[in-house]
């Protein structure tokens, strides 16, 4: 690659002024000059030197994002549409303002450590963090943090997490449910941790304001690595038969028995009534369409990025931001017809 001092050379310039050119403080430069020079740039193909100009600038314009994938559930965390939604808002809020983003996933929190410590850039968006990860990341890394979805933040004033407010969401999409007469709803999940905790939260919260008796063989817990999950939807099918309503921790999940209930014969809602949370494209275009509580993906990537440029332009920012809920109510929730047990019993 041509330098700055070589280009300067062969024109019999300083090279302040080439560098002028080329960093666009041509109101130094008279404009025959300024011609030149990016005539001569235009010839040789000039590719300035960013590294070396944000080295000098004591910045990277790089921002970190670092993703935590369980060990029990993916094989590929971008293969989940929240997360690519997500990392595309970001990616695409840090390219407008004139960053690049640098992404790394990992199911060990130690290796996130690692590697997040010897990068160097100007600040750094996590994912996935439940228990004390966030604290042990931030052991190794002072600069901006924001995280999202991270619901254990104490001792983390320093960060912004950007939430959403999933108690509330699925309490009001399950109060729907009751007002539709169900009174025998599960809900499935693969974890009780983090968000899931909070839908799961909100969930109880419903039924007892309702008068309804919550028992530990409501949560249908599902094993999403992929050597299980068939023989689990499987075992979560039969076990659906005494419910007529199951509230769903993500439209992945709600998608996913639907299709095991059509294979089987269940129908949706006729049979059972399904609702799920996020609002993805697989809900929007499935058939019958998915009930569910909607969250602005993008936005909670967007906003998780613009606070964290914010922060590294030195302003202030809030501790947690909370993003709302609101319910879509589309095809897969109706009244109740009859428990699938009874008309297993009456065939």
């Amino acid at each position: 690659m041509i330098t700055i001092k070589e280009i300067a050379q062969a024109l019999n310039m300083s090279t302040t002024t080439v560098s002028n050119v080329i960093h666009g403080k041509t109101g130094e430069v008279s404009e025959e000059k300024r011609q030149i020079i990016q005539d001569y740039l235009d010839k040789v193909e000039y590719v300035p030197n960013i590294n070396a100009r944000n080295l000098a600038q004591n910045e990277s314009k790089i921002i970190g994002v670092a993703l935590k994938a369980r060990a029990d559930k993916y094989d590929n965390l971008l293969k989940d549409p929240f997360v690519s939604e997500l990392i595309g808002a970001i990616e695409q809020t840090i390219k407008n303002a004139g960053y690049y983003m640098m992404l790394y996933i990992s199911r060990d929190i130690e290796k996130i450590m690692r590697r997040v410590s010897t990068w160097n850039v100007d600040g750094l968006i996590l994912f996935g963090m439940i228990g004390d990860d966030g604290i042990r990341v931030s052991k190794k890394y002072k600069k901006p943090i924001v995280c999202v979805d991270t619901y254990s933040i104490e001792g983390l004033k320093h960060f912004t997490n950007v939430g959403l407010d999933d108690e509330n969401g699925t309490y009001e999409m399950v109060k729907h449910m009751i007002s539709q007469g169900h009174k025998k709803i599960a809900f499935l999940s693969d974890n009780s941790n983090g968000v899931d905790f909070a839908r799961l939260s909100g969930y109880k919260r419903a039924l007892k304001e309702a008068g309804i008796k919550y028992s530990e063989k409501d949560f249908f817990k599902l094993r999403p690595r992929a050597e299980e999950v068939k023989e689990s939807i499987d075992e979560i099918c039969e076990r659906a038969r005494d419910y007529t309503a199951i509230m769903c921790v993500s439209d992945l999940y709600a998608v996913m028995l639907m299709a095991a209930f059509y294979d089987k014969g269940i129908r949706v809602p006729e049979d059972i009534s399904i609702a799920g949370f996020d609002d993805n494209q697989l809900g929007f275009y499935h058939r019958p369409a998915l009930t569910t509580v909607h969250q602005d993906v993008t936005l909670k990537g967007v906003t998780a990025a613009t606070t964290l440029l914010k922060q590294i332009n030195g302003e202030e920012t809030d501790n947690e931001i909370i993003l709302p809920t609101s319910l879509i109510i589309r095809d897969t929730v109706s009244i109740p017809r009859k428990k699938l047990s009874d008309l297993a019993h009456t065939s």
